[in-house]
């Protein structure tokens, strides 16, 4: 055989073909990607805080965050069918664009009149939906764009757009909810689903489909997704442990704006700078792996990640009323340690599911967190009208910290370092 002197790699992490021009469609998918989750981002923080201000109510914020998030949890398996029977490139450009017209209509609709608690919680809900589809098909796209040695890379490009997305979001949302109304927030989700598209619109990107399963019914296709995961002990252990972790930090997350409100008698741009210093913990920590770019050790990353969030939340359970700026330093610690969690554990994932097969099992481990992320807050939210945020905070990250050290235990866990 003769050796390759091609001057780029052939191959994506999925076995599929490359292009030179391999980058610039990563830049270009990226690109609209980061600027829809920003403004996205910003838009659901003003909606959030509409909420918080409007109710001050711990079990108001709940029920928001659950409507936000539940449909994706239910439809998302059913996303992962459709991902991969058709174009994935086409269901992005479609949910996109549903979730951008839907805000357009609701700001339109409130420039001409207020719109109850109710029907925003509907459309958090529906936007939800839509998201639904969007995931699943994203990161089953993911191993397609690059080749393996950068798989890890792409993930962190990922995660940094959500980083940037909550260290400026929050700021941005609030200023132009405060300076102009919630109607103009929301224009700000369809001008970035308008920039998601047009990327997606310039990159050409490969179609996988698996033909067995689309000539089966749904029941079985959803076999088909969870036997791609659990056929893998360790792979299936370490989600579940995922799903904890998950559970209890979104119900840390909702309440978070409560916790600068009544604990620490913070206002909007208050809790906004909380929401920032996060993101740019965020922003630090995936920088790091984007650079580091670990090849193997990446359950060990991910354990660490569980603990050392949920110590940072522990100890924010501590802190006087008067100690907001301790406050803000664990939440950046917290955000640098958060990370860890889902980069490398999608790319866990991605190793280790066949390509037209990673539709369905995405769908399924974006049902995990979607489904789980309102029950650990239906759980743990009213408890916070109970026992208070303080209190919530030290039961849920401790919660974390036990879900980081067992996570070093079994030795099915640490086989996937060497698979």
């Amino acid at each position: 055989m003769t050796k390759s002197t091609s001057p780029y790699p052939r191959l994506s992490s999925s076995g599929q073909p490359l292009t030179k021009h391999w980058a610039a469609v990563v830049a270009s998918i990226w690109t609209g990607q980061a600027f829809s989750i920003i403004s996205s981002s910003a838009a659901g923080y003003a909606l959030v805080w509409y909420v918080t201000e409007s109710t001050g109510s711990a079990l108001w914020l709940s029920i928001m965050m659950i409507c936000s998030m539940l449909p994706t949890g239910l439809l998302s398996p059913f996303g992962g069918i459709v991902a991969d029977r058709l174009n994935r490139k086409a269901i992005m450009i479609v949910a996109d664009a549903a979730i951008g017209l839907l805000s357009l209509v609701l700001g339109l609709v409130m420039l001409r009149t207020e719109l109850s608690l109710g029907i925003i919680v509907a459309f958090a809900a529906a936007r939800s939906v839509g998201q639904a589809f969007h995931s699943p098909a994203f990161l089953a796209l993911i191993p397609m764009l690059v080749p393996e040695r950068q798989l890890l890379r792409l993930n962190m490009l990922d995660q940094l757009a959500v980083s940037l997305a909550s260290m400026a979001s929050p700021a941005f949302g609030i200023f132009v909810y405060q300076t102009f109304g919630l109607p103009w927030a929301l224009f700000l989700d369809s001008i970035g689903a308008v920039g998601a598209i047009l990327g997606l619109l310039a990159a050409h990107v490969p179609t996988v489909r698996d033909e067995t399963g689309a000539s089966q019914h749904v029941i079985a296709n959803l076999r088909i997704g969870w036997n791609a995961i659990a056929r893998n002990h360790g792979l299936l252990y370490l989600l579940l442990l995922m799903l904890v972790c998950w559970s209890a930090g979104a119900a840390v997350g909702a309440t978070f704006p409560l916790m600068t409100l009544e604990h620490f008698h913070g206002d909007g741009y208050m809790a906004s700078i909380v929401e920032a210093t996060y993101g740019g913990g965020l922003v630090a920590g995936s920088l790091v792996l984007l650079v580091w770019n670990v090849g193997h050790g990446l359950t060990r990353v991910v354990s660490i990640s569980y603990f050392m969030v949920g110590f940072t939340c522990f100890l924010c359970g501590f802190l006087p009323p008067d100690w907001f700026f301790a406050f803000l330093v664990l939440n950046c610690l917290c955000g640098a340690f958060e990370a860890g969690f889902n980069g490398p554990l999608m790319t866990l994932v991605q190793r280790q599911v066949s390509t037209d097969q990673l539709g369905r099992a995405m769908g399924l481990i974006t049902a995990v967190s979607g489904i789980g992320a309102p029950v650990g807050i239906a759980i743990f939210g009213p408890l916070g009208d109970v026992i208070g945020i303080p209190a919530l905070l030290i039961l849920c990250g401790g919660i974390c910290m036990v879900c980081g050290v067992w996570a070093l235990i079994p030795a099915s866990i640490r086989a996937l370092d060497t698979a």
